[in-house]
């Protein structure tokens, strides 16, 4: 019913402009106390070129949320003597904020390098090491899921030992019958990842299991696992390089960007001092 009040209105609103104009009123279309919600603020928000029935449901939506908001104002009013200077005070604060976080953005798109090299990460990575300390164990591993009835799964076995000799017949098989594979060897990945789809999942200290095992064959009633570790990192040690690379990265440009609001306020403050656009008063 609320869906078919809210087309009218939409469809009343066009026809407003048949109108006189001394006699077209702003159309309440939702009442709170003595607040009301006109038709043209809804209209006006109605993204372009959207259905009825798209147009009801956005609009019903907008409606119900406008009404929520403006109970929730006057339950607060009612509720909570606020102190009118103060609650101001914090809307500007806020206004100015915003405005100097705009001026800010708009210097560092200006003027941020995003580029940082290998040496600039590995400079960082040695220098704050404790900060990368695992809290997930790592490995290096290729793995392979193979439905049980797969045929000749004794290849891939023979391959996985000796691998990587045999890697050109390990990925042959694996394209041709593997379910699922995790064939780069060279990549830190996190170890409870790749356990997650098999019968390992449940293995309660993985950092002994990696530690212990290097070559693993599990099932279940479909399906044979084969893992075959190369390179483990536990929970405790640093993080390898390759690992947190971006991140470091992002730490970096982060890093770029706060100088970058230090030398603009800096600038703004010398230019001013210049200029004497500015006093500071001794008591």
């Amino acid at each position: 019913m609320r869906n078919i009040l809210i087309l009218n209105i939409l469809l009343l609103a066009g026809c407003q402009y048949f109108q006189p104009k001394e006699e077209i009123k702003e159309k309440v279309i939702a009442r709170v106390g003595e607040k009301e919600l006109v038709e043209s603020s809804l209209t006006d928000l109605i993204p372009a070129n959207s259905s009825a029935a798209d147009s009801a449901v956005f609009a019903e939506k907008f409606v119900l949320d406008w009404v929520k908001k403006q109970l929730m104002i006057s339950r607060a009013e009612d509720a909570i003597d606020f102190n009118e200077a103060r609650i101001q005070k914090k809307v500007l604060d806020y206004q100015y904020a915003l405005m100097v976080h705009e001026l800010e953005q708009k210097y560092i798109d200006a003027n941020l390098n995003e580029e940082v090299s290998d040496d600039e990460i590995a400079a960082y990575y040695d220098e704050k090491s404790e900060n990368f300390v695992l809290r997930q164990n790592l490995a290096k591993c290729v793995y392979f899921k193979v439905p049980s009835k797969a045929p000749n799964v004794w290849r891939l076995r023979r391959s996985l030992k000796n691998y990587p000799q045999d890697s050109t017949e390990l990925w042959e098989y694996a394209n041709e019958h593997a379910v699922k594979a995790f064939v780069e060897d060279s990549v830190w990945v996190k170890f409870d990842e790749v356990l997650l789809e098999t019968p390992l999942k449940d293995v309660t200290d993985k950092a002994a299991f990696l530690k212990t095992n290097s070559s693993v064959e599990v099932s279940d009633e479909d399906f044979i696992y084969f893992l075959r570790i190369f390179e483990y990192k536990v929970v405790g040690e640093v993080a390898p390089l390759e690992f947190i690379k971006e991140s470091i990265a992002d730490i970096i440009i982060n890093k770029r960007k706060i100088a970058l609001k230090k030398e603009l306020e800096k600038k703004i403050y010398e230019e001013a001092e210049k200029t004497n656009a500015f006093e500071i008063y001794s008591n």
